[in-house]
């Protein structure tokens, strides 16, 4: 009788807290440095978010390090009440392929809100490269095998991902260079450090646009319809047949985050996701906001097990790993 009393006693606290959910700020974690990609678009979708949760203050700490699994973890092991969450990309998907002690496990320590965008890929190289299209780039990359430096922002990054495949798919090694992120990978690029990279458009645009860099390809399958981005070719159709690399970005909560915090979150994000406001800075960024089944939690988790199931065998392939 006692214990019966007090699960119906705890049901009603957890009911009386969800329905004031959300009565104070909310963080949203982004497991990687300030200014990088999933940065920008977890701060557009924090303030998306934030109007429809009664203007609740929502705060963005970056919490990088380990390509994207300290901040992981961070939200894992987090109170369960909705007011800690996680905003990740392609990340969750791989680093259990990337990582021998991931101290987490994705499919099981995490509540599923929502996915939120999709982010194609661009290859672009440094503004004193010789190769001013594919074709010229491919035979450049084959008169130079052994010299030719990759960057990426470091291992598990969406950069690094891209640039596995792309090896794979050339049948070319390159020598990877790893950084601490992806503004300082860009910023050797720029000055000539580094010669090629693969990297998201919501990093990419605002460099190609301005012609600090030389733009080669997109990763999609259809040709990307931003001003700055329209006329790259796919890689796909310059010779690199099947390649498709896109990277997305979810909302995650820790397991155990009542199912009311959940519904309330997953319908304001479904909200947040219609905002034109939100909807035109993507779009500028050359990425594509999800409106479809995804959206769904179930769905969402589904995507993300498929996903995990695709990037293993590659990433196992490459021979590439951390502790």
């Amino acid at each position: 009788m006692k214990k019966m009393l007090f699960a119906v006693a705890a049901a009603t606290i957890a009911a009386a807290a969800s329905a004031a959910y959300p009565d104070k700020p909310i963080t949203v974690v982004v497991p990687f440095a300030a200014g990088g990609p999933t940065d920008k678009v977890a701060r557009d979708l924090a303030e998306a978010l934030r109007k429809q949760l009664n203007n609740t203050t929502i705060v963005i700490e970056n919490v990088g390090g380990a390509g994207g699994t300290l901040g992981a973890a961070k939200v894992a092991k987090a109170a369960p009440d909705g007011y800690t969450l996680l905003v990740h990309h392609i990340g969750m998907a791989t680093s259990p392929a990337l990582y021998r002690n991931l101290p987490y496990k994705t499919l099981d320590d995490f509540e599923y809100v929502g996915l939120v965008n999709e982010v194609p890929m661009t290859l672009i190289g440094r503004p004193d490269l010789p190769a001013n299209n594919f074709a010229e780039l491919r035979k450049w990359l084959e008169a130079n095998k052994g010299r030719i430096n990759l960057a990426n922002a470091g291992l598990g990054a969406a950069s690094h991902l891209c640039g596995v495949l792309f090896q794979q798919s050339l049948g070319i090694d390159m020598t990877t260079v790893p950084y601490k992120g992806t503004a300082p990978a860009m910023t050797d690029l720029l000055g000539g450090q580094v010669d090629i990279m693969c990297d998201q458009t919501t990093n990419t645009t605002g460099q190609i646009e301005s012609g600090k860099v030389k733009a080669y390809a997109v990763t999609t399958t259809k040709r990307l319809t931003a001003p700055a981005l329209a006329k790259l070719p796919t890689l796909d159709e310059s010779g690199v047949k099947g390649f498709n690399v896109t990277i997305w970005h979810g909302v995650y909560a820790p397991r155990g985050t009542p199912k009311p915090v959940l519904e309330t979150l997953n319908a304001a994000l479904r909200k947040a996701l219609k905002d034109p406001d939100f909807i035109k800075r993507e779009e500028a960024l050359g990425a594509v906001v999800v409106h479809d089944a995804r959206n769904n939690p179930a769905d969402h988790k589904k995507f993300v097990e498929a996903e995990i199931n695709k990037w293993g065998p590659i990433i196992k392939a490459a021979g590439q790993y951390a502790d």
